[in-house]
């Protein structure tokens, strides 16, 4: 059994326009009970026994006998849509699963065209939000690897999480369907990510990172549906960082796996209420899938990846010498991905501050 503090579903109910365009009309005579059995029977009926399904689908069963049909995507990909729809509309589930959180969950409301101007504005608000959200040095980590996927973004013309609308979308006219958010929270991710990380893995991350140029195909993307596409992009750009991939991407397959498994519970048939096995859909990039299949049967404790040790006093004091630096190199590397956009950092009042206590040592000499 998971060890953990944070068992609560993040569930979204979506909106009931597309279901009730679905569903036939039902008599207004008939009972609340009859209705949701007429439903449920309804929908055992759309459900197809042995679905043929795409080659990204992966069956797993949890020991109560329900079923978790894993959709590999690529982040960027028109087949990935495809695939999800296809899954979802075969095996009509009780669940769907994402690989958002809540601070993501804003890109399943915005259409297309917001989402490609959002992706290519990286303006002061959201630095300040960014920094807010996870401190300083997190926050400027944050805003870089957004710039990635803006890169992505304007290159291929199309906004990222397609595949997560058309699972929201189809989700909602499925009977009976919760559709929850799977994925850690992006600060805890971040603020892990950067206390992995020395000195030098920042500022060759920062570095790496400014200096992206290179043109990435439709047929690329395809190709990373074997791999996370920024995952790919940031080994083929810097080279590999164990530790970064050990917080961005295998600390969050254990996060994924048990948010999957807590979504593979039996549900309550309303016809006879008698609990039956559930069927779930999760929707998560492929470069999760190995990872949540090799812990799918292993006891996972989640409390260890969601925590954020504090630093020692020392290390307060070398995260401050440490911070002075990084501003400077962070700085530049975002002037240089984003025109203003380090004039803006160095006017912001963390960084003033921050600056401002790096200075107050050398005036004290001086005296």
């Amino acid at each position: 059994m998971d060890q953990d503090n944070h068992s609560e579903d993040e569930s979204i109910v979506p909106s009931g326009d597309a279901l009730q365009e679905q569903l036939p009309c039902l008599p207004p005579e008939l009972l609340d009970r009859e209705a949701m059995g007429l439903l449920w029977e309804l929908r055992s009926q759309r459900r197809q026994a042995s679905p043929k399904l795409p080659e990204t689908v992966s069956r797993l069963t949890a020991p109560d006998g329900s079923l978790l049909y894993l959709v590999g995507t690529a982040h960027f990909s028109d087949s990935s849509k495809n695939d999800v729809a296809t899954t979802i509309r075969a095996v009509q589930p009780d669940v769907v699963v994402v690989e958002l959180c809540q601070y993501r969950v804003s890109m399943l409301r915005m259409d297309e065209n917001t989402l490609l101007r959002e992706a290519k504005d990286i303006n002061l608000d959201k630095v300040q939000q960014a920094i807010k959200q996870n401190g300083l040095m997190s926050g400027l980590m944050q805003i870089l690897l957004l710039k990635v996927s803006a890169h992505i973004t304007k290159q291929l013309g199309m906004a990222p999480g397609g595949e997560f609308r058309e699972a929201f979308k189809e989700a909602g006219q499925v009977p009976f369907c919760r559709f929850q958010l799977g994925d850690r929270p992006i600060p805890v991710t971040f603020k892990r990510a950067i206390a992995a990380l020395s000195l030098w893995q920042k500022a060759r991350l920062g570095w790496g990172l400014c200096f992206l140029s290179d043109p990435i195909s439709k047929e690329d993307v395809e190709k990373c549906k074997q791999k996370d596409l920024l995952e790919q992009t940031m080994a083929e750009m810097i080279g590999e960082f164990p530790t970064l991939h050990q917080t961005i991407v295998a600390e969050r397959d254990i996060y994924l796996t048990h948010t999957l498994r807590q979504a593979t519970r039996c549900v309550e048939d309303p016809r006879t209420a008698l609990k039956v096995p559930a069927v779930v859909v999760g929707v998560v990039g492929m470069g999760h899938v190995p990872g949540i299949e090799r812990n799918w049967e292993k006891q996972l404790n989640i409390n260890e990846i969601m925590s954020v040790a504090p630093p020692s006093h020392f290390g307060w004091v070398l995260r401050s010498v440490i911070t002075g630096a990084m501003v400077g190199v962070l700085g530049y590397a975002c002037y240089r991905v984003g025109g203003s956009l380090g004039r803006v950092l160095m006017s912001l009042p963390t960084v003033k501050s921050v600056l401002e206590t790096l200075r107050q040592p050398s005036a004290l000499s001086q005296q």
